[in-house]
C-alpha cells in the first residue's frame, strides 16, 4: 500500500513539475529570445540592392534584403495578444511592456539571428494586372521555432520604406493598425484561418500625411507599428510576378521550397507535386471563404496578391462584417462596382486561382496543366458545397440534403427584406427553443427576431424548419447546443472598432485591449460587452460606414 501511495505521490510531484516547466517555459527575459539563424528563407534568393528604400524594379530574387526605419519619438504600446504573446512566441506577457519588445515593434531593436527582409510580389488587383507590387511597408524580421516545434514569421508592418514602396512613406497610422490587430485575433478565435497579431506600437511624434476619403483634404495622423504572424508570407502574386517576369528558374525553386517546408505531406520527389501542391492551395482557400461567408466577413480587396498559399486570411484593410444583411454588402469605398462584394467573395477566389495556375505554367508538363484545369473546373461546385455545409451547420444541422440550400437562401431573403442583422439573426434563433420561433411574446426581447418575423413568409419558414429538423431527427436542445457553438455573439464590426479607435487616438487603450479580451471568447456573454451594446441594434450611424485603402 505504501509503495502505491509512493508512486501516486511520485506521479504528481511529476505532473507538477512538468507543469511548472511548462511556466518556466515562457521567456520573462526578452533579450534572450532568438530566432532561427539561419532562417529558411535564407535559401531563397535575395537581392542586397544598396537602395535599398527607393522604389526599384527587382530582379531574379524572392526576398530583398532590407532593415527597418524605426519609429521615432516617444512610443506607446497600444495592447499585445497574450495567446499570440504565450502560445506562439513563448514569451510571458510581461515582456510586451518592456522597453525591449516596444523598440522591437517600433523597429528599433531585432533579436539575434533576425534577418529582415521584404517579399517580392506582384499581383491583379481589380481584375489588371498591377505588375510588381511587394512588402511596400513591411518587414520580415526572421524565423522563430517554438517550443512545440512550429516555425513561425514574425512581421512588422508599417516599419519603413523598401524598394516595394512605390513612392509611399512605408508607414501605417493608429486606425489601420488597430482594425488589423482586433481582426487578425477576432477572426482567429471565430474558426477563420489567418494570419495573428502580437502586438501594436504608437508613436506620439511621428506623423504621416493621410488622405482617408479621398476627398484631397489629407491630415496628419501618428505612425504605428504591428507585429504580424505567419508561418510564412507568400502569396498567390508570389509566382505571378515571376511568371510576367520570365523567370521559371526562381519560379520552379520557390515552389519547391514552398512544397519542402509548409507542404510536408507532398513528398518533394513526386513527379506530380505541383498538381497536389495546387489542389491544396485551391481547397484550402476555398474552405477559408467559405468560414468568410459564415460570418459575414467581406475582404474588401481580394486582389490575388492578397491571397495567401497557405489558405489564410492576410492583410486586413477596408474590411467589415455585415451588419443587416445585404448579399451586395461592400465594405470598402474604392470599390466602386462591387466587385468584392460579400456574395461574390467565392467565385473572385475561384478567378483567383485560375490566374494562379496560369502562373504555374512555366514549371508545368502539358499533362500537369491539363489536370490543374481538370481541378480547377470543380471549384466553383466544391465551394458551393461547401458554404451550403456551412449555412446548414449555423442552422443546426449536420447533413446537407436536397432542398436546404433552398431554405438557407428564403432565410436570407428574409433578412434582407426586413433589414434583419446577419449575426444576431443566428444567435437569437439559438437563444430560443423552436416553439418559440413563432411566438410574437417570446420575441420581444430578440430586436434583430423582432424584424424578421415581420415578414409574411416568417412563419412558414419556421414550419419548414421544424419539418427539416424532425427529418434529421435532431432534438431542441441537439440544435441549441450546435448554433451556440458556432454563431457568435460578438463580431469587430466596424463601429465597435471606430469607438475604440477614437479613445485610441486620445491615447486611452482600454476600449482596444477590452476588445481583444472579448473577441476572445465571442460566443460567450460578456458583461463589459453587454453594457456598450456589443450584441444590441447599432447605432445608426453604424450602417453607413466604408473604409478606404488609405492606412
Amino acid at each position: 500500500m505504501r509503495r502505491i501511495l509512493c508512486v501516486c505521490v511520485s506521479l504528481l510531484n511529476d505532473h507538477r513539475s512538468i507543469m511548472l516547466g511548462s511556466e518556466k517555459a515562457l521567456i520573462r527575459d526578452f533579450k534572450s529570445w532568438k530566432f532561427r539563424n539561419p532562417p529558411n528563407y535564407a535559401e531563397l534568393p535575395i537581392s542586397e540592392d544598396p537602395e535599398y528604400n527607393v522604389p526599384v524594379a527587382v530582379k531574379n530574387a524572392v526576398f530583398s534584403k532590407v532593415p527597418t526605419e524605426p519609429l521615432i519619438g516617444k512610443l506607446h504600446l497600444v495592447c499585445a495578444s497574450d495567446d499570440a504573446m504565450k502560445h506562439i512566441l513563448d514569451l510571458d506577457p510581461v515582456v510586451a511592456e518592456t522597453e525591449e519588445f516596444v523598440d522591437m515593434i517600433a523597429g528599433k531593436y531585432l533579436p539575434e539571428g533576425g534577418l529582415t527582409v521584404c517579399h517580392r510580389y506582384g499581383g491583379y488587383q481589380f481584375g489588371y494586372w498591377a505588375d510588381q507590387l511587394g512588402d511596400g511597408r513591411a518587414h520580415i524580421l526572421g524565423e522563430y521555432v517554438n517550443r512545440n516545434g512550429e516555425s513561425w514569421q514574425p512581421q512588422l508592418k508599417g516599419s519603413g520604406e523598401t524598394p516595394y514602396s512605390r513612392f509611399g512613406d512605408g508607414r501605417a497610422v493608429l486606425r489601420s493598425s488597430i482594425r488589423e490587430m482586433i481582426a487578425s485575433e477576432a477572426c482567429y478565435y471565430l474558426g477563420i484561418p489567418t494570419t495573428r497579431a502580437a502586438a501594436l506600437v504608437v508613436s506620439d511624434d511621428h506623423k504621416v500625411w493621410r488622405d482617408k476619403s479621398y476627398s484631397g483634404a489629407a491630415r496628419q495622423e501618428r505612425a504605428a507599428a504591428v507585429l504580424r504572424l505567419a508561418p510564412a508570407w507568400y502569396r498567390l502574386g508570389s509566382f505571378e510576378i515571376l511568371l510576367k517576369r520570365n523567370e521559371p528558374h526562381t519560379m520552379r525553386q520557390l515552389a519547391d521550397f514552398v512544397i519542402k517546408h509548409h507542404f510536408p505531406n507532398i513528398s518533394s520527389e513526386d513527379p506530380d507535386r505541383y498538381v497536389k501542391w495546387y489542389s491544396e492551395v485551391a481547397h484550402s482557400n476555398l474552405d477559408m471563404v467559405a468560414t468568410w461567408q459564415g460570418v459575414g466577413f467581406t475582404h474588401g480587396v481580394l486582389n490575388t496578391d492578397n491571397v495567401s498559399v497557405l489558405g489564410l486570411t492576410i492583410d486586413y484593410g477596408p474590411y467589415g462584417f455585415m451588419q443587416h444583411y445585404y448579399r451586395h454588402y461592400v465594405p470598402n469605398t474604392s470599390d466602386d462596382a462591387g466587385r468584392y462584394a460579400f456574395n461574390k467573395q467565392p467565385e473572385i477566389l475561384v478567378w483567383n486561382l485560375e490566374k494562379f495556375a496560369e502562373a504555374l505554367d512555366p514549371i508545368l508538363t502539358d499533362d500537369q496543366k491539363q489536370k490543374i484545369k481538370d481541378i480547377h473546373k470543380t471549384l466553383g461546385g466544391y465551394v458551393k458545397n461547401k458554404i451550403a455545409q456551412t449555412y446548414v451547420t449555423k442552422l443546426g444541422l449536420s447533413e446537407l440534403q436536397e432542398g436546404d440550400e433552398k431554405l438557407v437562401e428564403d432565410l436570407l431573403q428574409m433578412m434582407q427584406q426586413t433589414m434583419a442583422d446577419y449575426t444576431q439573426t443566428f444567435r437569437q434563433m439559438a437563444e430560443l427553443d423552436l416553439s418559440q420561433l413563432s411566438d410574437v411574446t417570446s420575441l420581444e426581447s430578440k430586436w434583430s427576431l423582432v424584424k424578421i418575423s415581420k415578414s409574411s413568409q416568417w412563419d412558414k419558414w419556421v414550419h419548414r424548419y421544424r419539418g427539416r429538423l424532425e427529418q434529421e431527427n435532431v432534438n431542441n436542445e441537439v440544435r441549441r447546443d450546435r448554433m451556440l457553438k458556432v454563431n457568435p455573439l460578438y463580431i469587430p464590426s466596424n463601429w465597435i472598432l471606430q469607438e475604440a479607435i477614437a479613445d485610441a487616438e486620445k491615447n486611452d487603450f482600454a476600449k482596444v485591449r477590452l476588445l481583444l479580451k472579448i473577441f476572445k471568447n465571442p460566443f460567450e456573454m460578456n458583461e463589459e460587452a453587454e453594457k456598450l451594446g456589443y450584441s444590441s441594434q447599432p447605432p445608426s450611424w453604424a450602417y453607413g460606414i466604408k473604409l478606404s485603402c488609405s492606412s
